[in-house]
């Protein structure tokens, strides 16, 4: 149920014909796990406190810097030297106190993951590197968890939803994120952030889309990015989408599959 509180504080989405009560109380009973903390996290964060998620838990073992905040919009010049754990706390009870916070100051690891994202209903990947891409991918995949995923470059971004673990209606499995990526790029061909640089507006961009597909998730409207990848141009203002399927090959879901755990994670 909801309290008169949260009927006023959601009410241009209960008048949504495709939200309504049933959708804003699907969103109070859901969990959403987001990784990462930073760029692309802060605003989904932020937006998913909005929405009313019931329970909002996000990993991120970092600390505030100076230059962080130019894009991670959920942290302030005060928080710079706290765990953004803490700061990103303190956000979300401002913003919406209906919301259950957890905070995990931790790095997410083939030890972990499968405890941690097992506790949610949906996961959120907004980390910064192939090696968490995959093991968040993987770990998704053995715990039955919907993944929604996205990458930046300086002025290009990337978005898609992996349930890699369901069939689709002709009963094969759908695609995995290896049956996008196969493989990481080779280590110093991607440059990282601090490097090439990111434009911050485009990171807000990104991270509300990830909060939105998220809410699509468990509302159930519209069509989801499923064997879809949205891609982002932000110096030409140009939204494209490209349809991917699952590669027969795969190691994960593929006709013979080789990955069966989180064991090759572990260094």
């Amino acid at each position: 149920m909801l309290s008169p509180d949260e009927l006023e504080r959601y009410a241009r989405h209960i008048v949504l014909r495709d939200v309504g009560g049933p959708g804003q109380a699907a969103l109070k009973r859901a969990s959403a796990l987001v990784i990462g903390a930073g760029g692309l996290g802060a605003p989904a964060l932020m937006y998913l406190a909005a929405a009313g998620i019931g329970t909002l838990g996000v990993v991120d073992d970092d600390v505030v810097s100076l230059s962080n905040l130019q894009r991670q919009v959920i942290h302030t010049t005060p928080d710079i030297g706290r765990h953004k754990v803490e700061s990103a706390a303190e956000r979300i009870s401002a913003l919406n106190p209906h919301v259950r916070f957890v905070g995990h100051a931790a790095w997410l690891n083939a030890d972990n993951a499968l405890d941690l994202i097992g506790e949610y209903d949906l996961v959120l990947d907004g980390s910064d590197n192939f090696s968490t891409r995959y093991l968040v991918s993987d770990a998704c995949f053995f715990a039955k968890k919907p993944l929604i995923t996205a990458a930046l470059g300086t002025f290009d971004g990337s978005l898609t939803t992996i349930r890699a673990h369901e069939t689709n209606e002709q009963g094969e499995f759908n695609p995995t994120y290896r049956c996008l990526f196969p493989e990481a790029p080779p280590p110093g061909t991607v440059p990282a952030c601090a490097e090439a640089g990111v434009m911050g507006a485009l990171a807000g961009v990104m991270g509300s889309m990830m909060a939105l597909e998220a809410i699509r998730e468990i509302v159930g409207f519209g069509d989801g990015l499923v064997g879809r990848l949205l891609m982002i141009d932000a110096r030409a203002m140009r939204f494209e989408t490209l349809r991917y399927g699952r590669d027969p090959a795969n190691p994960l879901n593929g006709d013979g599959p080789v990955v069966t755990d989180l064991s090759a994670h572990r260094t």
